[in-house]
């Protein structure tokens, strides 16, 4: 059964070791994107840091993947551009989902994660008048 989400939320990716991430319900994007900088491929090896210093989740440690791959993603604007890809896990609603993540510097926008279509599909049901409920779900359990 689908659960209903808001337009934005606040989400936990335990494996990257962040949390209380804001995340942008995107149906109009198809794949998910998480905010990243430093992006660098050594020896194989993908190395990035996630999120920006004025973040409260933001620490300076290194992120390293030996498994990711590369997507061709077309953004709003109609250009293709080619991203690294990663697969992690997104914590909403006290459950965790195995999650495709593009990497992007998203700095300039106000969400540093989207969760789009193919994330969405048969798991959830946006309701656009409602934010936060995962969050607040999450708050609720912790007291």
């Amino acid at each position: 059964m689908k659960r209903k989400i808001g337009r934005v939320d606040k989400a936990d990716f335990p494996l990257l070791d962040l949390y209380d991430v804001d995340v942008k319900i995107d149906t109009g994007a198809y794949t998910s994107t998480i905010h990243c900088k430093n992006v660098t491929v050594e020896d194989n090896y993908l190395k990035c840091n996630f999120l920006d210093e004025d973040h409260p989740e933001y620490h300076e440690r290194e992120i390293i993947f030996d498994e990711y791959d590369v997507k061709v993603v077309r953004s709003s604007n109609g250009a293709s551009q080619a991203r690294y890809r990663i697969l992690t896990e997104i914590e909403l609603f006290g459950k965790r989902y195995p999650i495709f993540l593009t990497l992007s510097d998203r700095e300039e926008m106000r969400y540093p994660v989207l969760l789009g279509r193919k994330f969405l599909t048969k798991r959830f049901f946006v309701d656009i008048n409602k934010t936060n409920l995962s969050h607040k779900l999450k708050r609720k359990n912790e007291h």
